[in-house]
């Protein structure tokens, strides 16, 4: 199955819940009803044969409403098929269903959007932040977040100042030397 095939197919499943559907630089995006989303990548994975999730993202789009979008990227390994699925998310209501039950691999990226974003999924098995520690008040993929970061009352675990990227160790040197040559490894 291609994935135009896909996206007609879920329209014929779901005539009410595909709002959209996206052609860009060849990649095929379903755009989807939340309020159906659950059912729609069960679809697809069941139904459909994209049997792999490569990744789950957020899109945060301020000054929009629904402000948040949820990006879900499926594979079907057999048939070589690529699918992108979206759905926007109210601020009001920051949950989306948790796909963790269908693909493993959903855990840790939830954990993920939920500790960078704030969106939370219902019924995921342990939504806790994955990269900031537990009680940090703040999501840092937010466009409210700034560049520069916010003081931090745990200096010690976490510095909020610009980090000293200039000379160190994992920065690529410019030189006109060959790339092998300019690894950070390289001065090791």
């Amino acid at each position: 199955m291609t994935a135009p095939e896909a996206i007609d197919a879920l329209r014929k499943a779901f005539p009410d819940a595909i709002i959209d559907s996206v052609v860009f630089r060849e990649e095929h995006t379903a755009v989807v009803d939340v309020a159906q989303l659950f059912e729609i990548l069960t679809h697809c994975k069941e139904v459909l044969g994209f049997n792999y999730l490569i990744d789950i993202s957020s899109l945060d789009h301020e000054g929009q409403e629904p402000r948040f979008e949820m990006v879900y990227e499926l594979y079907a390994l057999g048939a070589h098929t690529h699918l992108r699925v979206r759905a926007r998310v109210s601020e009001d209501h920051l949950e989306v269903p948790s796909v963790s039950g269908l693909w493993a691999t959903a855990d840790w990226h939830e954990r993920e959007v939920f500790d960078m974003m704030g969106i939370r999924f219902a019924e995921h098995p342990d939504l806790r932040r994955i990269l900031m520690w537990e009680g940090y008040p703040f999501y840092p993929l937010r466009k409210e977040f700034p560049l520069a970061g916010k003081p931090s009352e745990m200096p010690e675990v976490a510095f909020s100042g610009v980090a000293p990227l200039e000379g160190g160790p994992f920065v690529t040197q410019p030189s006109t030397a060959g790339n092998i040559a300019r690894e950070p490894r390289a001065r090791s």
